[in-house]
């Protein structure tokens, strides 16, 4: 019986265990069914996403938005470097590259280059060659061998049109313009084995559910590159199972159908790297030109790691608002570099001693958003809805990169000086409510080439991240510096051979103006004028009137030329709003910084009135031309008039004149200019070869309660240095005065012309022929007769 207890007992273990075994096997095999089961329904449910999604291309083409081209010029203080420099980031290569650039080539022979556009050049010119001498351009020729006075480079790329609402912008790279350490950077952070795994790195992923579980959050990444490239493209960012599930399930079906570099290529595309202004920045090729200024292409080993130790928080690692979090992240990454062997420790070393070197543009500078925001809807207005990006278009522009940056850079700089001045009113008046924020005014700055009308600069506000109100074209009272039109219409009359009421003479710079608070009665009701400092002179000459901005001297001299008249020349202008009333002499009717750009025109340009004008031409992405834009112009003044006009407002800067600050302030070129104070600020002004209206006022309408001289012409002032720094408006010289004008020196004392008998304290005024006194400081009454004669008393004593 014993023997048969132990013959059963192994054999009913053996069963149960087959039992457990079977059961075991099942369960695995049903598991394994199921995992196969849903895996396929997922993987082919999203193979359709992903065919769809693929048929389209996987980045949105971008329309390009390009500067005007660089004009370059004999003496011009440019160096060979600074050339080639931007006939590269133009997208022309070298001869002898690999690969030529159908936008052109250039090579460098010893102190010269010889610039060769190529087919989809912007360009149907011929090349040159510019030949360079101790820092400056010291001669050109064309192809045959001719002298040339100027030469057009080819216009550098400003930005893309954003592609999307979430107003993402990026710039395309391939995989062989990124540099090797960008590449070598990227992997040693984020995913060492990407050439070598399948798209998953489950060791890895493994490890981060670990943490996750025991930390009781889901933080962990783990992700392969590709993994969060399908992430990017298809889903959504949450962290979920069933999301992970599915990611994964993308990311087979991405390393099926692409080789790594391409993976790679789209990676470098698709990642989000940060936000500047209002701006999303994907991608590297954007993230170099936002961070650094530069071509993805021509990145430093410190500068690639820095984009790619940002990839994981983005947002946290801004290097522009946490520079130090950056530079440590920055070294981390480089760290992970000597740990791949991708470079030495020494390499390393060496990189970590290097600042950030950051652009020190922001996007209003490098970008133009305001600009740009008007050249988008100036194409819907021209070209009507159509996708623009979808098409790449290429526009061409009116901008100045160089003088953009001065523009924002002198907004920057100066708006401080502002923001002082209001905090000092606060204090003074204790306005507003106890712990109530201050509200700062807002700015814009507009600036033409006079002599084209090309909108050079453009600055609509304080910052475009806090806001996209592009003040550069808010209707605004025009204030003060409506006043030359007042003198301009005056001459008008002087030209017509017409004497102001009242007057014996044809009117001049010395004609004599009441300024005396008068009252107008308009439709009804009276209208009694205030001067802005309360104070009033009696009878003073034009010139002193506008040089001091008199308010009832200007009036009144309107109302001897008409109110009507005055304010037809300003619709001629550009000022349309303008009516014949007493008011329209000191500026209460609006315009738009760009409208009074424009109507500045026609006394910086010899009368002739030039739309400000962005947008030059719109091509296809191969060269081919849609549509050219030509601007328009109108004669409004005789040259001499707005010469005439400018004489006076030369004044203002100089002296006791409203705008001698600017002096002061450091800037020195020849210029004329004119404040304007109403409830904002305002100061327009020109030199030779550049024009510039700044605005400063409140969103809410209220009185900033600055004047322009102290609120606008700082930065006016700041950006006209900046600007006649830059070689391109560097040869500034004094406004020629055309045929029929004589330049008289003037007795301060009586406001005659000076004989040299009088006192020594003079100044020079601008006269139309025909319009210079009779009489002079020693003779007011007439006397015409010579030395000898009046010392004699022989001959007539009137004329």
């Amino acid at each position: 019986m014993a023997l048969r207890v132990r013959l059963t007992k192994p054999k009913t273990r053996r069963g149960w265990g087959s039992l457990l075994l079977r059961t075991a096997l099942g369960l695995v095999a049903l598991v394994a069914l199921l995992v196969f089961a849903v895996g396929g329904f997922y993987y082919y449910r999203y193979q359709t996403i992903v065919d769809e999604r693929l048929k389209q291309p996987l980045f949105a083409t971008t329309a390009k938005i390009y500067a005007a081209p660089r004009e370059v010029r004999p003496g011009q203080k440019l160096t060979l470097t600074a050339i080639t420099n931007e006939l590269r980031s133009a997208g022309y290569s070298a001869d002898g590259a690999s690969q030529l650039s159908p936008l052109g080539t250039f090579s460098r022979n010893g102190d010269s280059v010889t610039v060769r556009p190529g087919p989809q050049s912007f360009h149907s010119q011929d090349g040159a060659t510019i030949h360079f001498a101790n820092g400056v351009v010291d001669a050109m020729q064309d192809d045959h061998g001719q002298s040339l006075s100027s030469y057009e480079l080819e216009p550098l790329l400003i930005t893309g049109l954003s592609e999307d609402t979430n107003r993402t912008k990026r710039r395309l790279v391939t995989y062989d313009e990124i540099p090797p350490n960008l590449v070598q950077a990227v992997l040693a952070i984020e995913d060492r084995r990407f050439f070598e795994h399948n798209g998953i790195n489950f060791w890895r992923l493994m490890v981060a559910a670990g943490r996750d579980v025991r930390s009781g959050q889901k933080q962990q990444g783990g992700s392969t590159l590709t993994m969060q490239l399908a992430r990017g493209f298809f889903l959504s960012p949450e962290k979920k199972l069933k999301r992970k599930l599915i990611e994964i399930v993308i990311t087979f079906q991405l390393e099926h159908r692409f080789s790594k570099q391409q993976i790679f290529e789209m990676y470098a595309n698709q990642i989000n790297l940060g936000q500047q202004g209002s701006f999303a920045i994907n991608g590297f090729g954007e993230a170099s030109q936002a961070y650094f200024g530069k071509d993805v292409k021509q990145l430093s080993l410190t500068q690639c790691a820095l984009l790619a130790g940002i990839i994981q928080r983005p947002n946290y690692f801004n290097p522009f608002r946490h520079p130090e979090r950056v530079l440590e992240r920055r070294n981390l990454v480089l760290d992970s570099m000597v740990e791949t062997g991708s470079i030495t420790k020494e390499q390393a070393e060496r990189a970590k001693g290097e600042p950030l070197h950051l652009s020190a543009q922001s996007v209003d500078a490098s970008d133009a958003p305001y600009f740009v925001d008007l050249v988008r809807e100036q194409l819907i207005q021209k070209l009507g809805e159509r996708d623009f990006n979808r098409e790449g278009l290429h526009i061409y522009t009116s901008l100045d990169p160089d003088l953009q940056q001065a523009a924002t850079a002198a907004v920057d700089s100066t708006v401080h000086v502002i923001d002082a001045e209001v905090d000092r009113l606060h204090a003074r008046h204790k306005t507003g409510q106890p712990g109530a924020p201050t509200t700062y005014p807002q700015v814009a700055l507009v600036a033409l080439n006079p002599h084209t009308g090309q909108v050079l600069a453009l600055v609509g506000g304080r910052s475009y991240g806090a806001s996209q109100l592009n003040h550069a074209v808010a209707r605004r009272p025009t204030g003060s510096i409506f006043k030359p039109f007042v003198y301009a219409s005056a001459f008008n009359t002087s030209l017509a051979g017409t004497m102001l009421p009242g007057k014996e003479s044809l009117f001049s710079p010395i004609t004599l103006l009441s300024d005396e608070q008068t009252t107008y009665d308009v439709g009804g009701q009276e209208y009694t004028p205030k001067n802005f400092e309360g104070e009033y002179h009696g009878e003073v000459t034009a010139r002193f009137a506008l040089m001091r901005s008199l308010n009832n001297a200007t009036i009144g001299l309107a109302s001897l030329v008409g109110f009507d008249q005055v304010a037809s020349l300003a619709r001629d202008a550009g000022v349309k709003s303008a009516r014949g009333t007493p008011a329209v002499a000191i500026g209460a009717y609006d315009a738009t910084p760009l409208d009074m750009a424009g109507a500045y025109t026609i006394f910086a340009n010899g009368g002739l009135h030039l739309d400000p004008w962005m947008l030059a031409s719109v091509r296809t992405p191969s060269g081919d031309v849609i549509t050219d834009y030509s601007p328009t112009s109108k004669q409004i003044l005789d040259p001499r008039v707005a010469y005439l006009t400018t004489s006076l407002m030369q004044n203002v800067l100089m002296g006791q004149g409203t705008g001698a600050g600017v002096r002061n302030l450091g800037f020195h070129a020849p210029a004329a200019g004119k404040t304007g104070t109403s409830h904002d600020a305002w100061f327009a002004g020109y030199t030779s070869n550049l024009l510039c209206i700044v605005w400063v006022g409140n969103d809410d309408y209220t009185d900033i309660k600055i004047e322009g001289a102290h609120a606008a012409a700082p930065i006016w002032a700041e950006f006209m240095k900046r600007a006649v720094e830059l070689p391109q408006y560097s040869d500034t010289h004094e406004f020629n005065a055309p045929e029929g004008i004589q330049i008289i020196s003037i007795d301060k004392a009586t406001n005659l012309p000076a004989d040299g008998s009088c006192s020594a304290d003079t100044y020079t005024a601008a006269f139309l022929d025909g319009t210079v006194p009779q009489e002079t400081c020693s003779h007011p009454n007439g006397d015409k007769r010579n030395f000898l004669q009046n010392i004699f008393g022989l001959g007539d004593k009137k004329p």
